[in-house]
């Protein structure tokens, strides 16, 4: 009976082992502490199944593990049982899918979350938010970039969750998100009480290139270099240093931005408003060089006031030069105002206007005719280029370097370097341009030479030259040539070889062109003018008188 009794109780303990609701493998169950040993607490997951969780899984980072025997925890059954014959259980994956499951609602709700950073990965850090992962990137970590990071680890703080991804197992949080916001809310506040055109103290925050940060007490506001002082200044740090407490307008806000803009110069008077009476136009001053660009060089006549010299303006004959080679940071020059806009507070200076135009102080000193010495400064196809006094250039165009040669041939005779003298020829002031003449430096021996002939005058040569076609004459130091047909009427008599170097002979000119300065001359010309001459004053041969008698007649008289 008893036997049978024993049997009955073990079939209804295995039907009943068959009807228990066993857990699944890869879900949360609820478990009891029933002891903790070797650091691992043991835990009674129910159905006749424990596990062992290492005690540092109940720990949050930065904290000690609180767990003690008889605590209620829930775990994540891995595996129902291993090797051991131990359920495979997990607190650190309990956590973490309570904590998505939590998450999740928070994400859709846009609400923060608390968590800790307690790694560095590469681009970030890495945050516990109960359980849960999360990736914080370094630009979120705070507003401004973070050098050390160090003060900020294993401290529990709010995140906001910028993006979840359940699948992959990806958090993506936001420190800076919610600074920013408590920030704005803080500068709201402070924007509230601050008007554009009141005056406010503040510190220097920071001071960068293009000005200053201030703080008003919670926000900031930008001091722009421009707006430090009415004079140029080229480096904020020369007016402040950080932690110094100023007294600043401010200048604009934005409402939507909650930028303030802020100034100091507006404290100080206005020098532009007595510009126009204290500097009148053609008047000239001494100011200082403060900065030097491609295209001029700015120039203060008193501080806050500036005024340009245009690279136009700084020289007469400096002209494609950059200013940095005329006038040099800090010189202190003299300059002319040639323009005043008060609207855009803009000077226009000169430099050169101080200085007598040199083409006219050329013009005066030098009139046309006047001889000048110089260097050759440059050589091109179209003449000389001579440096004159006052370094100013005149040029000697081809044309006018000499009488005999071409001037393609005449140039070649020059080199850079040498030093020449001319006459000047023209001085155009307007133009800036001065011709000069080489060839008129011994007179216009031509002109001279034929100054009291004319065509079909008789003058005496003397042969230089003899040749096979004719012979080479000279005149008041102007050669000419005859040639063999010229020579003579009589055929028999052009023969070149009847005459010899050094004959004075008489000859009859022909022509004279001045442009090609040649002179046109001929023997047989002068003998056919007599013998007209003769015709006409002594009888024809028609009359009965011989060609002989009229000559002989005509020589006769000529006695």
């Amino acid at each position: 009976m008893a036997q049978n009794t024993s049997m009955e109780e073990f079939e209804a303990l295995l039907n009943e082992s068959f009807e228990m609701d066993t857990p699944q493998e890869g879900t949360v169950v609820k478990g009891k502490v029933i002891a903790i040993e070797a650091g691992q607490a043991i835990i009674d997951v129910g159905y006749k199944m424990e596990g062992r969780v290492e005690l540092k899984e109940f720990a949050n980072p930065g904290e000690s593990p609180e767990v003690a025997v008889g605590d209620e925890v829930e775990v994540y059954l891995r595996a129902a049982e291993n090797a051991k014959g131990e359920a495979v259980v997990s607190r650190e994956m309990a956590r973490r899918e309570e904590a998505w499951d939590r998450l999740e609602k928070a994400h859709a709700n846009e609400e923060r979350v608390d968590g800790a950073i307690f790694g560095r990965v590469k681009g970030g850090f890495t945050v516990d938010l109960g359980g849960a992962v999360a990736f914080l990137p370094g630009s979120q970590v705070d507003v401004r970039p973070v050098r050390d990071a160090g003060p900020l680890m294993n401290i529990k703080q709010p995140f906001q969750i910028l993006k979840m991804d359940r699948r992959r197992g990806n958090i993506v949080v936001s420190r800076r998100a919610i600074l920013e916001e408590s920030r704005a809310e803080q500068r709201a506040e402070v924007i509230g009480n601050l008007a554009e055109g009141q005056d406010v103290e503040g510190v220097v925050k920071n001071i960068t290139e293009y000005g200053a940060f201030v703080d008003l007490g919670g926000v900031d506001g930008l001091l722009h270099v421009t707006d430090m002082a009415w004079r140029r200044v080229n480096h904020p740090s020369e007016i402040l240093t950080i932690g110094e407490t100023i007294k600043v307008q401010v200048i604009k806000i934005n409402k939507e931005t909650h930028r303030i803009s802020l100034g100091m110069k507006q404290l100080q008077e206005d020098p532009w408003e007595i510009v126009a009476a204290k500097y009148p136009l053609e008047s000239v001053h001494k100011g200082t060089v403060t900065n030097i660009t491609d295209y001029g060089a700015f120039v203060e006549l008193e501080a806050g006031v500036e005024g340009l010299v245009h690279v136009s303006e700084m020289s007469w004959t400096k002209k494609n030069v950059h200013p940095g080679k005329i006038v040099s940071t800090s010189q202190e020059v003299e300059v002319m105002v040639l323009e005043i806009d008060g609207v855009k507070r803009r000077v226009s200076l000169g430099l050169k206007q101080c200085q007598r135009n040199p083409w006219e102080v050329f013009a005066e000193t030098n009139p046309e005719g006047s001889q000048v010495e110089g260097e050759v400064k440059n050589i091109t196809e179209f003449g000389l280029f001579i440096g004159l006094d006052g370094e100013i250039d005149g040029m000697v165009h081809l044309s006018d370097i000499s009488w005999d040669e071409r001037g393609e041939d005449a140039i070649q005779n020059f080199r850079k370097g040498d030093m020449v003298q001319a006459v000047v020829s023209e001085v155009d002031v307007e133009k800036e341009r001065i011709s000069l003449s080489i060839k008129a430096l011994g007179g216009d021996k031509f002109a001279e030479a034929t100054g009291g002939v004319k065509r079909g005058s008789v003058i005496t040569v003397e042969v230089t030259a003899i040749e096979d076609g004719g012979i080479e004459v000279e005149y008041e130091g102007m050669k000419t040539f005859i040639r063999r047909s010229d020579l003579s009427r009589d055929r028999a008599e052009q023969r070149p070889e009847r005459f010899s170097a050094g004959d004075k002979i008489d000859v009859r000119v022909t022509n004279i062109d001045s442009k090609t300065r040649k002179l046109g001359v001929s023997i047989k010309a002068r003998e056919i003018a007599e013998e007209k001459e003769a015709v006409e004053q002594y009888g024809s041969s028609d009359s009965g008188a011989s060609l002989g008698d009229i000559l002989g007649a005509a020589l006769k008289g000529d006695e």
